[in-house]
């Protein structure tokens, strides 16, 4: 509710709709009266107008600070129930007066409420959902559209929610893929850190008591143990430092373009980010074609779905191609981002008319192969992870016990 002149007041009102259903929400007015005579334009007859000066207060509250987040589950489960209300014959912004009671997540609620208001004033609902950018993506906006002018609203609804779904679990199989390896170096760094503070002074204590010939192996310990002793500030400064540049190209266009395309060529991950980042892009294409939206527009909007600054890039290559009139597997092969195999299948789309059908092939095919990818994934590391483990023990057994053996011969000399 941003941007309110001063003339103009907000009011809570209560009504009921043409099925006698109870609808609360919350209007933009300059009196009371225009409230009711808006609401009977909607349909609704109105109950009780009070005003809401108290929502538009200065406390500062702790929602307001740190709102919750909206997760992918919670839009899943809106798009499921819409399309369950829609399809029973459920006026639109009842079903949103219903959501907004029933759901649990206070931002969403929020953000259906003032969705609802938004449709109550004219306005279409893609229009009002694309005032939530945070919540609802363009490419979820962009579908809702097209299901509004095609009278298909609520079998978009379904589309999104099972794509949201697919897409979900493709994101829980890679992070339980990579939790495993991401604790154990959680606790190698800890363990390296631990004896660098603790165990190695102690022993350097010892060695320098005598006058022991020590190997390379130690003094590498004992040198590294001291820089990490009495330069730590400056290592802490260090990563600080570091990770603020980090974040800070990550804004720029040209960081978030190198970082997304170093993403995809990270040894053992960066297969499985690749894959899924592609099957992602087929099936938002074919969902597209198949819900009439133009070629260009579709891969447009696709493009800037994907949440990968380097395959947008290419993406969008692949337009300005169309564009000149060339086919959709020509400029496809001319990014070469694809496989022979899905090249094949956009080709022969083309020629049959069936590119939408094809697309939700190739989509599934790459979804195969990222469950393969993922379930090797594991396999792959762990050995790796033993291998890391078992060469740190090792040179801490070179550091550490070999020269016990000088110590030994010293002292008994």
């Amino acid at each position: 509710m941003a941007g309110l002149s001063k003339s103009m007041s907000l009011f809570q009102y209560k009504a009921r709709g043409k099925r006698g259903d109870a609808i609360e929400g919350l209007m933009d007015a300059a009196s009371s009266d225009v409230v009711a005579a808006q609401l009977l334009q909607s349909g609704l007859i109105p109950i009780d107008i009070v005003p809401a000066v108290n929502k538009l207060s200065s406390t500062i509250t702790w929602d307001a600070l740190f709102p919750i987040k909206v997760t992918a589950t919670d839009i899943i489960q809106f798009s499921r129930q819409m399309h369950s209300l829609m399809k029973t014959g459920v006026p639109i912004l009842s079903a949103l007066a219903g959501l907004a009671e029933s759901t649990k997540n206070k931002t969403l609620k929020d953000a259906i409420r003032d969705i609802s208001l938004s449709l109550q004033s004219g306005r279409d609902l893609a229009t009002a959902l694309s005032d939530h950018s945070k919540i609802f993506s363009l490419f979820y906006v962009s579908m809702i559209r097209i299901g509004e002018t095609s009278g298909k609203l609520g079998a978009i609804f379904l589309q999104l929610s099972r794509y949201l779904e697919r897409d979900e679990k493709t994101k829980k199989q890679i992070r339980s893929a990579l939790r495993y390896p991401v604790f154990v170096m959680l606790a190698i760094g800890f363990a390296i850190f631990v004896i660098n503070v603790f165990v190695i002074p102690e022993f350097s204590k010892m060695f320098s008591r005598y006058d022991a010939t020590l190997p390379i192996a130690t003094k590498i310990l004992v040198g590294t143990s001291s820089f990490f002793i009495h330069y730590w500030v400056l290592l802490l400064a260090g990563m600080v430092v570091g990770a603020m540049w980090f974040k800070y190209s990550l804004k720029t266009t040209a960081g978030l373009y190198r970082w997304d395309k170093l993403k995809l060529r990270f040894p053992l991950i960066g297969s499985v980010v690749y894959r899924a980042t592609l099957a992602r892009f087929a099936r938002l294409f074919a969902m597209s074609t198949q819900a009439g939206v133009p070629l260009i527009t579709a891969i447009t909007v696709v493009a800037k779905a994907l949440d990968n600054a380097y395959v947008e890039q290419n993406i969008l290559d692949m337009r300005t191609g169309i564009e000149r009139g060339e086919s959709i597997s020509r400029t496809a092969l001319a990014t070469g981002m694809f496989d022979s195999l899905v090249l094949q299948m956009l080709s022969v789309g083309e020629e049959t008319g069936a590119v939408d059908e094809l697309l939700q092939e190739v989509a599934d095919y790459y979804d195969m192969e990222v469950e393969y990818d993922i379930g090797r994934l594991s396999a792959s590391i762990e050995p790796i992870l033993t291998i890391v483990i078992g060469v740190i023990v090792l040179v801490l057994a070179l550091g550490v016990f070999l020269p016990m053996w000088s110590v030994a011969n010293v002292a008994l000399h």
